[in-house]
């Protein structure tokens, strides 16, 4: 095989795997469990948080899904979205620091809400929304440790929490980052960037096809990028094998 072939299978070659690489990253981030809008504003009230549940099994079903809330930072007034094919338990808590609001003390919270009875199937992903009264002030953030049971037995948990400087973790807990309070928070505590990817309380109630059309902004975007990486891989070998090709033909003319 002449030296110019050998080049323009390797670059062929290098560029196929970076961007076989990009896709397997979109594909990995995406099977995360994760929790939408990503960020809130500390002590707001009246919003709703959706959990995105994708099935990450070829040959099961997930069948169960149990979210745990925070107690050491209680979100407060925890309701759930009725869920067509699914049945909500909600179990609560008694507080070891009773929380003080305008309407009282509190001194109970949500601390576990448990989905059955549905199938989220190959290939497919569920959104569940909950509503609350009031988010915690005193915290950066909060994470939500989930448990994802499929229709075989085996039960994914996404309990990692993610540590600065270090790689992200195999199986991570959603993760809701509060911010302080500023001029370009919305009414409902949700930054501008965010708003959009939360769904509205007159959308709740809609099927889930519907709801997860509200909330996809920033996963498109991340997969946009990781595409147009690959693509911009794949021109940059493309064009190192014109130039190898380009240099053989020089050679040979001399």
């Amino acid at each position: 095989m002449s030296p110019i072939r050998t080049t323009l299978r390797r670059a062929g070659l290098v560029a196929a795997l970076t961007t076989t690489g990009v896709l397997a990253a979109a594909g990995a981030a995406f099977a995360h469990v994760t929790v939408h809008p990503e960020t809130y504003a500390k002590g707001a009230t009246d919003g709703v948080l959706t959990f995105r549940v994708p099935n990450e099994e070829d040959t099961a079903s997930t069948t169960k899904v149990q979210v745990f809330l925070p107690t050491d930072h209680p979100v407060l007034g925890v309701l759930v979205t009725p869920q067509e094919g699914w049945t909500a338990q909600v179990t609560t808590t008694k507080l070891k620091t009773p929380v003080k609001t305008d309407d009282g003390t509190i001194t109970e919270a949500v601390s576990e809400i448990t989905w059955t009875g549905g199938r989220i199937r190959h290939g497919q992903y569920q959104d569940f929304n909950v509503a609350f009264g009031q988010l915690p002030d005193n915290t950066d953030q909060l994470s939500f440790k989930t448990l994802q049971t499929y229709s075989d037995g085996n039960v994914v948990r996404w309990i990692e929490e993610e540590k600065k400087g270090a790689e992200e973790p195999e199986n991570p807990a959603p993760v809701l980052t509060l911010t302080a309070e500023d001029a370009e928070t919305g009414s409902d505590g949700t930054s501008d960037s965010a708003s959009g990817s939360a769904p509205s309380s007159s959308s709740s109630s809609s099927s889930a096809p519907a709801a997860a059309a509200d909330s996809t902004s920033s996963s498109d975007s991340t997969a946009r990028g990781l595409g147009i990486a690959g693509l911009v891989v794949g021109v940059l070998g493309l064009a190192a094998a014109g130039y190898a090709l380009a240099r053989g033909r020089g050679a040979r003319s001399e």
